[in-house]
């Protein structure tokens, strides 16, 4: 008997500090729970309007060069001596562009630039009104993006540097990867095609299309980065949430020995 009343005494004494530390476990535990849902939720919606926020940008700089091809479209099918000099004055306008060129039932016969030996090998036809050529002759190592002007037989062919594409793409410094597609071509922030594997884009992916332009943006995560912000958020909140836990904890431990001191008065009183 003695022992039995031994061990429920021992049981009583602690009661009081098990349920403290069961409670003070509940906000943190909870805390932690809203924190990670928070942060997918965060990073889910922000790769889904960065995507679409990346096919405007990109159509802003496609529409610079639709402008430019557009301007010269009356100077197609006429001589290329009376064209040029119109050419190269509006790239010497600041319009950033790389080059112009107009071309006649698919020949590409007067540019901006002096080779006009490189207009049927840059300049290749294709349906979407937009694309990537890399490595040109005139700008080895680089990338271009073009854009076709059609009307009829004639065509005009506006060509800018992919860094316009790209800086566009840095404008979003939330660590979301973006890819933009013409068509088996891509570029992105810090490579395009020539390189050996793509970025890494496994969590939230999403993707966007240009119904204007006919490219496709993927945006995507790189594999772990919800993983080093969840500890960057747990480093940032952990204090708060353990803080918030303990004084939980203490509220209960002391109200429970509070109770247990009056049961104990009571019980001296009456004895």
């Amino acid at each position: 008997m003695q022992a039995m009343a031994k061990l429920t005494q021992i049981g009583r004494i602690m009661l009081a500090p098990m349920l403290a530390l069961t409670t003070s476990l509940m906000p943190v535990a909870s805390g932690l729970v809203v924190m990670f849902y928070q942060l997918e939720r965060k990073l889910e919606e922000n790769a889904r309007v960065s995507v679409q926020e990346a096919v405007y940008a990109i159509d802003g700089a496609l529409d610079r060069l639709h402008a430019s091809a557009e301007l010269v479209l009356p100077l197609a099918g006429k001589p290329c001596s009376q064209a040029q000099e119109k050419l190269v004055g509006l790239l010497q306008g600041g319009q950033r562009l790389q080059s112009l060129v107009l071309a006649q039932e698919g020949k590409g016969y007067c540019s901006s630039m002096d080779d006009a030996l490189l207009y049927d090998s840059l300049f290749i036809d294709q349906d979407h009104p937009a694309m990537l050529v890399f490595d040109p002759p005139t700008a080895p190592n680089a990338v271009l993006v073009v854009y076709q002007l059609r009307q009829d037989n004639l065509r005009v062919y506006a060509s800018a540097y992919g860094m316009e594409l790209r800086n566009e793409l840095r404008g979003f410094q939330d660590g979301l990867t973006l890819l933009l597609e013409f068509g088996e071509d891509y570029i992105w922030s810090h490579g395009d095609s020539r390189d050996a594997d793509r970025p890494s884009q496994s969590e939230f992916f999403e993707t966007a299309h240009s119904e204007k332009y006919g490219y496709t943006v993927k945006g995507g995560y790189e594999t772990g980065f919800t993983a080093r912000e969840a500890r960057q958020s747990l480093l940032q909140t952990m204090p708060s949430i353990a803080l918030v836990g303990i004084l939980t904890g203490s509220i209960v431990y002391w109200g429970m020995v509070r109770v247990r001191r009056k049961a104990l008065g009571a019980t001296a009183i009456r004895s």
